[in-house]
């Protein structure tokens, strides 16, 4: 059985700095891609940032520049620096895991920026 477990959220103000961590475990066989997804009140779920096993990275455009995506192969673990935070930020944070098998999700962590 997998399970993903995500830590770091909480409440900051504007301007502030946030670490996500998200760590796998369980029989996970050739992970792929590590990433994060988020959804705020009232709308879709979107693209935060992605991962590759080899450590490119892909970031929604919103996010480039203010969030730093990396992770820890050994750990089996990613993580998600999010820096100069704003209001529109606020949301749930999912990370996962691709693997050639399947897609696995966390729970989901809440990030609220407050103005």
């Amino acid at each position: 059985q997998v399970q993903l477990v995500e830590s770091g959220g909480g409440l900051v103000q504007a301007g502030g700095s946030l670490r996500l961590s998200c760590a796998a475990s369980g029989s996970i066989f050739s992970i792929v891609t590590m990433g994060w997804d988020r959804q705020a009140p009232g709308k879709q779920r979107e693209l935060v940032a992605t991962i590759t096993s080899g450590g490119s990275t892909n970031y929604a455009d919103s996010m480039k520049g203010r969030f730093t995506i990396s992770r820890d192969n050994a750990k089996n673990t990613v993580y998600l620096q999010m820096n100069s935070l704003k209001a529109e930020d606020t949301a749930v944070y999912y990370c996962y895991v691709l693997t050639i098998v399947k897609t696995y999700w966390g729970q989901g962590t809440q990030v609220t920026v407050s103005s």
